[in-house]
């Protein structure tokens, strides 16, 4: 765990008082203190194309009273640069209320170890295996024209400093690995992507060559693109693979019960709680406490321990993700969602990993069901309007369902509707839930942080396809 009072004049003791007076008479706030190192190495076009490290110490002092949120951050730790965020933040909030007393309760419970994955492994031993990497999806054939990878790692160390001296602390490892293959064959050029990553050391996802899987997923989503043919176009029946999948729910539903959206009644689900939201059967949960995911948190960062939250149950409405300003104006608790990419940034109700739980169908029956429609398997880029609910989202595998059948794999499809409606066109919920691979990120007012998604298979009635077809 970083000592954030080393070198600098600062001392505990200072931070604290002036935290204290600071807050005194406020709503709510803290002090959140970060150090951060990242690194980065692509290797493109059989050599390495970049390697970038970077780090950065810093810290924000929020003050919140009513809905107004005074908010100041430096990346200079010193008693003068806090000294000066307090004096700014004093003089936007010029009336003050009463204090917020909502006790953030102690837990022992971690969910990812204490590791830097940056230092973990020589830079020389990345190098090498990137190189490797290339040379073995290379050697699959010569339609390989171009293959990347890449390298991702972060070790972040956070203290919260409450008013009164209550101190919370949380040591973040991540990482990432991906791989994206261009093939060519008889002039048609098709791409496929994949990658694995979360809370751990880079060994425990690439140990024992476990890395050449990602390279011949990714190699296989391109070998299956290039045999593909237009996507039909219309209304028709949509069966949603496993996993990944899942960011369909994410986008079109799981931002829609984030509290802010709902406290400002500018969310599709604003007015719904306890009300029936989706088909019975349907249970969404936002859970933080999975270990070593890329979206769980020990802590969130307001220092609230993560849970699992219940977001629907059984098409029942039951709660929102709830940061703690948004709570105690909702009159209700927070969920250890508040979140921020950095110290730069204020506090949001965010997602963590949002999963649809597992249902008592087999995939093979809702196919078996489908006379004609599609089979979803990995989305790319998507679109998602907040108050409507209303979505667009890119396949980026999918095949044709014929008479219970999966047929050929089809390009150019797009799903098309909107979280609300779809929620309630689930008829059939699988039982092979499945978690993502562990490389998403969630944008939300310019901020983005490491989310994971999971659910079963589950097919949807009724659903529009846009497609290449003609």
């Amino acid at each position: 765990m970083t000592n954030f009072f080393i070198k600098t004049d600062l001392s505990r003791k200072d931070a604290e008082n002036i935290v204290s007076d600071t807050l005194n008479n406020c709503d709510d706030g803290e002090l959140f203190l970060e150090n951060s190192k990242s690194e980065s190495i692509i290797l493109d076009d059989e050599k390495i194309k970049s390697s970038s490290y970077s780090s950065d110490l810093g810290y924000g002092l929020r003050a919140v009273t009513g809905e107004v949120i005074a908010y100041s951050h430096s990346n200079e730790i010193s008693k003068n640069s806090l000294k000066q965020s307090a004096k700014n933040i004093n003089s936007t909030l010029k009336s003050k209320k009463g204090v917020y007393n909502q006790e953030i309760p102690k837990t022992n419970e971690k969910f990812y170890k204490d590791v830097n994955p940056i230092e973990k492994k020589t830079l020389d031993s990345k190098l090498e295996l990137l190189k490797e990497i290339n040379n073995y999806t290379r050697s699959k054939g010569t339609i390989v024209k171009q293959v990347t990878a890449s390298l991702t790692g972060e070790h972040k160390s956070i203290e919260i400093i409450r008013c009164g001296g209550e101190v919370l602390t949380d040591i973040r490892p991540l990482v990432r690995f991906n791989v994206s293959v261009v093939l060519e064959k008889n002039g048609k050029k098709e791409t496929g992507v994949f990658g694995i990553g979360g809370r751990q050391s880079y060994d425990e996802y690439l140990k024992n060559n476990n890395w050449k899987t990602v390279c011949d997923e990714a190699f296989r989503i391109a070998s299956t693109n290039l045999d593909s043919k237009p996507a039909p176009a219309g209304e028709m029946q949509v069966v949603l693979g496993p996993g990944w999948p899942a960011i369909l729910i994410h986008e079109a539903i799981g931002h829609g019960l984030e509290g802010d959206f709902n406290r400002k009644k500018t969310s599709a689900f604003h007015n719904l709680m306890g009300q029936k939201v989706a088909s019975e059967g349907v249970t969404i949960i936002d859970d933080g406490t999975l270990h070593n995911r890329r979206g769980s948190l020990t802590i969130d960062d307001e220092g609230t321990p993560t849970e699992k939250t219940v977001l629907i149950e059984n098409g029942i409405l039951k709660n929102f993700m709830q940061d703690r300003l948004n709570a105690r104006l909702m009159n209700t608790k927070s969920t250890g969602s508040g979140r921020r990419e950095s110290y730069k940034h204020i506090v949001l109700p965010r997602m963590r990993n949002t999963m649809m739980l597992n249902g008592k169908y087999h995939q093979e029956e809702m196919i078996k069901s489908v006379t004609k429609g599609i089979f979803a398997v990995s989305f790319g880029g998507g679109q998602v309007d907040i108050t409507s609910g209303k979505f667009v989202f890119n396949c980026t595998e999918a095949y044709e369902i014929i008479n219970g059948k999966i047929g050929s794999p089809i390009k150019g499809a797009t799903l098309i509707g909107d979280g609300p409606s779809i929620l309630k066109e689930v008829s059939l919920v699988g039982n092979n839930m499945m978690l993502d691979p562990g490389i998403g990120t969630c944008g939300k007012a310019g901020q983005g942080v490491p989310v994971g998604v999971a659910q079963p298979s589950i097919l949807i009635n009724k659903m529009t396809v846009g497609g290449t077809q003609l």
